[in-house]
Order: structure tokens, then C-alpha cells, then sequence
């Protein structure tokens, strides 16, 4: 599983991929967690806000950091 942070790097960002770990641990799932700042990458998933959640090459999220609960759900 490949879970992409969408995003400028900014504090939402961060948060958003802290969370996403977090998610992980707690489900005790490994998956590569992958930062995409290049804005042309963003750019093909048709994120119209960052940051985004990208999940296996599928958007589940943009333009909100998900708390750990959302992300769970994502994943499951």
C-alpha cells in the first residue's frame, strides 16, 4: 500500500501525514507514506485544496487535515 501526502509542506501537511502514521501504528498496518509537494503531481489528482489524502493512487481527501479516526476508516 502506497498512502500519498499531497501538499506544499506546510504545518497542515505535516499533520496530515503524523496522523496518517498514527492511523498505521494503531491498525498495525505497514504502507509506504510518500510526501508529494511538486504542484504539476498534485496536480493529476485533481486536489482542488491541499493538503490532500491519496490512498493507493485514489483521492479520499482534500483541503482538511483527517484526524486518525477518519483515516482508519480509509484504510479499512
Amino acid at each position: 500500500m502506497v498512502i500519498k501526502v499531497l501538499g506544499s509542506g506546510c504545518k497542515n501537511c505535516s499533520n496530515l501525514e503524523e496522523n496518517v502514521k498514527k492511523a498505521l501504528t494503531e491498525l498495525s498496518m505497514q504502507a509506504d507514506v510518500v510526501k508529494v509537494t511538486d504542484f504539476a503531481d498534485i496536480a493529476r489528482y485533481n486536489a482542488l485544496k491541499t493538503p490532500a489524502l491519496v490512498i493507493d493512487e485514489k483521492l479520499v481527501s482534500f483541503g482538511k487535515v483527517n484526524d486518525v479516526n477518519e483515516i482508519k476508516s480509509f484504510l479499512a
